[in-house]
């Protein structure tokens, strides 16, 4: 089916739940991704987006996200919203500035942190 679908032109809709489509498929043929089943981890929705932005990927993708109006969709959707603002502010993704440090700045910021334990080891 993947074969079909990454090949053919004549082949060109995958319809795929979110567990099955975050479970290793590269669909790099793929120029749209629905999500309509919400799970509470947003990462498992990352991950089935990023099945078709995967290396040979040369088009456009565009992702959508259906949300039933006045449903508990919604209410999921405004929790995993919340999740991803706080995921954007880990050390993972947050923290990237500090390799735009110069050597004398990075030397500030660890002399400090020597000092300030220095103090403490002196109390």
């Amino acid at each position: 089916m993947v074969d079909r679908f990454q090949n053919r032109r004549d082949e060109n809709v995958m319809i795929l739940t979110l567990k099955a489509a975050g479970a290793g498929l590269n669909l790099t043929a793929a120029s749209v991704v629905i999500h309509y089943d919400f799970w509470w981890n947003a990462a498992v929705e990352n991950q089935a987006t990023d099945r078709a932005y995967r290396i040979g990927q040369s088009s456009t993708v565009n992702v959508y996200r259906f949300i039933t109006a006045n449903t508990f969709e919604e209410k999921i959707n405004e929790i995993v919203n919340q999740k991803r603002q706080l995921t954007e502010m880990t050390v993972a993704t947050g923290e990237n500035w500090i390799g735009d440090l110069s050597t004398e700045e990075l030397g500030y910021v660890f002399n400090i942190a020597v000092d300030e334990e220095d103090e403490k080891s002196f109390d």
